[in-house]
């Protein structure tokens, strides 16, 4: 296919898919993304075309919803709603997290599914691409609350899930509480101790390091983002926002590494320390967060010289990419920096902005990055450690074995060196140099497209 005609296929493919699913806003940016990335690789392989793979691959290959109903503390039913788009598992069964979050939909999900599809691709590891959860809120919920709702939940998710068929792991509200509880009651039903969850406790089949896994692998694609540049983390004024797990180990490994993180965030502002966040303060910010469940604004109490910025939602940027540093790791939500910030990110002297959580940065503002030269880690490379830390838990749990951490983190460090070798060599084989993104969407789609072409019309 020409350059022309390839185009003008995925035009109208994403059309069609908006046409289906008009309210899908974050799924129909994800498939543009990639979209937009893989036009080389049609006019060379023409096969992906004739053979339906790209219709194929922006349809799940099953999207469940279910009734959750479960009962307060006050004696009261309540009914949520919960999910599991089981989207590709052509290299493996799915692998995907569980988020109970007020604004989990299917649209959502089906965003979240597609990048796990393409990041778990990345890790050459057996997994395919899933994403479920909830529109229920755990914060503000006892114990006991959360574990009628995780019982509920898992009654009906049993049905579907396995370990050599769907295997959810943790995300933004599935923590170490929610997962045991879901673990508990898949055993209690099924009657099997097996691997079909991950994020699990490390006294009944979880990994070392899988907490910290998102947050130093991204860590680590950035010292290999810079050291192909021959630049290196040390010294580096570092933005993070979110304060969540991810935030929180990507600002850890930021100080082992040498860098100096000065800004942490939650939904209503932002605190900047320009002392830097050293290892104390990380600890009172895990503190604040995991065991208080407070707010970062609680941050000044503690450490009085940092300033506290609470959020304005009437303005059309976020101040905490106003401020000058090296380089950035948006760790907090989708699409946190838009164009506005990325101006004056670039403004400001930034030469590098690493994702950790899932497409965290508009389309325009990807485009003013990667314009400027500024070097861009997309998430579903930089922040893919977490869920090769996970396959690493899945194969420790088949063979009965817990490894060391070293070990562990060694394995962790060579899967990020490897995933960014992967997306730098691609780039440049397919015309766009340095382009990481680039790189990212070829060489994922690549791998999934020749195990879908090997294995029929499924």
């Amino acid at each position: 296919m020409t350059k022309i005609q390839s185009s003008a296929f995925l035009g109208d493919l994403l059309m069609k898919v908006k046409a289906r699913d008009p309210q899908e806003a974050e799924f129909h940016q994800s498939i543009a993304e990639v979209f937009s990335s893989i036009l080389p690789v049609l006019e060379v392989h023409s096969e992906y075309v004739s053979s339906g793979i790209l219709e194929r691959l922006v349809e799940p290959e099953r999207v469940l919803m279910f009734r959750v109903p479960w009962v307060d503390d006050a004696g009261h039913v309540q009914v949520n709603r919960g999910y599991r788009i089981e989207m590709n598992s052509a290299v493996g069964p799915y692998k995907g997290g569980l988020r109970f979050h007020p604004s989990v939909s299917i649209g959502i999900l089906k965003f979240l599914a597609f990048e796990q599809v393409f990041k778990n691709a990345l890790t050459t590891l057996q997994m395919g691409g899933g994403k479920g959860g909830a529109d229920f809120d755990p914060k503000g919920k006892t114990d006991g609350e959360v574990m009628r709702f995780c019982q509920s939940f898992m009654t009906e998710l049993a049905r579907h899930i396995g370990p050599n068929t769907d295997i959810p792991g943790g995300d933004i509200g599935v923590g170490g509480r929610e997962i045991g509880y879901l673990f508990g009651q898949y055993r209690r039903i099924r009657n099997q101790f097996n691997g079909v969850l991950t994020g699990k406790a490390l006294n009944w089949g979880g990994s070392l390091l899988r907490p910290e896994a998102t947050g130093y692998g991204c860590v680590y694609f950035a010292r290999e983002m810079l050291a192909a540049h021959s630049d290196q983390l040390d010294g580096k004024t570092c933005l993070v926002s979110g304060s969540g797990n991810v935030a929180q180990y990507t600002l850890e490994k930021l100080v082992h590494l040498g860098a100096k993180p000065v800004t942490v965030s939650d939904s209503q502002g932002f605190i900047y320390d320009a002392d830097g966040i050293d290892q104390e303060k990380i600890e009172w910010i895990m503190e604040l967060k995991n065991n208080r469940r407070a707010r970062i604004s609680q941050y000044v109490e503690k450490f009085p010289k940092a300033e506290y910025v609470a959020a304005d939602p009437r303005l059309p940027y976020n101040p905490l990419w106003s401020i000058r540093a090296d380089c950035a790791f948006p760790c907090a939500t989708q699409n946190e920096i838009a164009a506005e910030d990325a101006t004056q990110l670039i403004e400001n002297g930034i030469v590098l902005v690493c994702e950790g959580s899932n497409m965290p940065t508009t389309p325009d503002a990807v485009r003013i990055i990667i314009e400027a030269s500024v070097l861009y880690g997309p998430a579903k490379a930089a922040n893919a450690g977490g869920v090769a830390t996970s396959g690493l838990e899945m194969a420790q749990n088949r063979l009965g074995l817990s490894w060391a951490r070293s070990d562990i983190d060694a394995q962790l460090q060579a899967v990020m060196k490897s995933i960014h070798e992967t997306c730098y060599f691609t780039a440049e084989r397919y015309g766009s140099p340095n382009n990481l993104l680039a790189g990212a969407n070829i060489a994922a789609f690549v791998r999934v497209a020749d195990a879908m072409l090997d294995q029929g019309v499924i």
